[in-house]
C-alpha cells in the first residue's frame, strides 16, 4: 500500500496500516533523535513518546507533508519540551549509536560519518543543530524545516548558514 492509502486506513483504525506506517517511519524518527539529542536513552524515550502522540493524533494529520515530516515535527516539539525541562542536556557518550534495526555495515558507516563532525555538532546550540541535521542528514527543504521548527524560512537559512560557518572554521582549525 502507498503511504496515502496507509494513512487513510490508519485513520479508520486499521491496526495493520498504522503498524506499517510506524515501522516505515521508526528508523527515520529514531535516527533523527539520536543525532539531535546525542543520547541513546533520551532518543528511545522521545521516539516512543512521538509514536504515542502520533497514535493519539492520527486523525489530525492533514497530509500536507509526508508522514515522516509530521512525525519529525512531533519529535522536535517533544525534544524542545525535554530541553526546557532540563535546561541543557549533556551527551551520555561520545559515540551515538545508529538505528539498531539497521544492518551492521550501515550502522558503522553512519557512526563513522557522523563521528567526523559530531564534536563540532555537539557544540552547536540545539536549534541550530536540529536545522543542520534536518537539512544535511534528512534532506528536508527549507519550507519543511520551517514548518518543523515553527519559525520563518529566513531563520532556518540563518541558522543553517551559522552552522556551516562554525563547522568550516572548526574543521580548518583541526587541519
Amino acid at each position: 500500500m502507498k503511504e496515502a492509502q496507509l494513512i487513510k486506513a490508519a485513520k479508520k483504525n486499521d491496526p495493520k496500516a498504522l503498524d506499517q506506517l510506524f515501522r516505515d517511519s521508526y528508523p527515520i524518527v529514531y535516527g533523527y533523535l539520536i543525532k539531535t539529542t546525542l543520547n541513546e536513552q533520551t532518543a528511545r524515550d522521545l521516539t516512543q513518546e512521538t509514536f504515542l502522540k502520533a497514535l493519539n493524533k492520527i486523525n489530525s494529520f492533514n497530509a500536507q507533508s509526508k508522514f515522516s515530516t509530521w512525525l519529525i515535527s512531533i519529535a522536535t516539539n517533544l525534544h524542545k519540551d525535554e530541553l526546557r525541562k532540563r535546561k541543557r542536556e549533556r551527551p551520555e557518550s561520545d559515540n551515538p549509536v545508529a538505528s539498531s534495526d539497521s544492518n551492521v555495515e550501515k550502522s558503522v558507516l553512519e557512526r563513522e560519518a557522523f563521528g567526523k563532525v559530531s564534536e563540532i555538532i555537539k557544540k552547536l546550540p540545539d536549534a541550530k543543530r536540529r536545522v543542520f541535521i534536518l537539512k544535511h542528514y534528512y534532506h528536508y527543504s527549507y519550507e519543511e524545516i520551517s514548518r518543523i521548527e515553527n519559525c520563518p524560512i529566513g531563520t532556518v537559512r540563518s541558522r543553517l548558514h551559522d552552522c556551516i560557518n562554525k563547522i568550516r572554521l572548526e574543521m580548518e582549525v583541526e587541519e
